[in-house]
């Protein structure tokens, strides 16, 4: 059996574009558990990840402080989030609000921490990461606008969001998917095709070349 060329990473990827697809179809069915499953989802991931990296790195005793006091109120906060999606209480009015207070804290308090980071600690930075923080600083307020106006606008508005990030995720897994599927097909295609036998040449050797006799030379007396 022949050792295979190519790898299997388009089945995972066909498989991540119907998970995302699915959930950014659900996240309209069932709005608020699957809005409310996945930010809090998300704020938890990003909370635990970062702590020992950012421990380990920072370079002042109070940045390290402020950072991990961030980190804490951002776990509670994303552990509230899950608590509330799988107990069934997010399409309640008192937690359709406080899940918009609670994203504008986390991208306000993540974009100032940022900056104060940056400009009174020193702390040195790249340009994504400092555009990032500024949409961050920019998007907290219309988070904010949007949970102030009630009727669950914020829920609804990233259940959209959602369903947009979903689709475009799952086409481009597709698409990348089917590539790594095609080349697959063509490396199976050519296992399946008869073998020529190639015949050996007979390599013919050069024999070695006659020494040719030296031409004799008369012989010159002197007398």
């Amino acid at each position: 059996m022949a050792k295979p060329k190519y790898g299997y990473g388009w089945v995972i990827k066909w498989a991540l574009a119907a998970i995302i697809l699915a959930v950014g179809i659900l996240s309209k069915i069932y709005e608020e558990d699957i809005v409310y499953a996945a930010t809090g989802l998300a704020v938890v991931i990003f909370s635990v990840f970062r702590v020992y990296p950012l421990m380990k790195t920072l370079k002042t005793e109070v940045l390290r402080t402020i950072n991990l006091i961030e980190i804490i109120f951002e776990f509670i906060i994303g552990g509230l989030m899950v608590y509330v999606a799988f107990s069934g209480k997010s399409d309640e009015g008192i937690w359709a609000a406080l899940y918009g207070y609670m994203l504008t804290f986390f991208l306000l308090a993540r974009g100032i921490i940022y900056f104060v980071s940056l400009y009174y600690f020193d702390e040195k930075s790249e340009s994504a990461k400092f555009w990032m923080h500024m949409f961050f600083i920019g998007i907290g307020p219309v988070v904010l606008t949007l949970t102030l106006q009630g009727n669950g606008t914020i829920i609804s508005t990233l259940g959209w969001l959602l369903l947009i990030i979903a689709i475009g995720g799952g086409v481009y897994l597709g698409f990348d998917g089917y590539g790594g599927y095609r080349k697959y097909r063509e490396y199976s295609k050519t296992l399946n095709q008869p073998k020529t036998k190639v015949k050996n040449k007979e390599v013919e050797k050069d024999l070695p070349k006659p020494i040719e006799d030296e031409v004799e030379q008369p012989e010159s007396y002197i007398s």
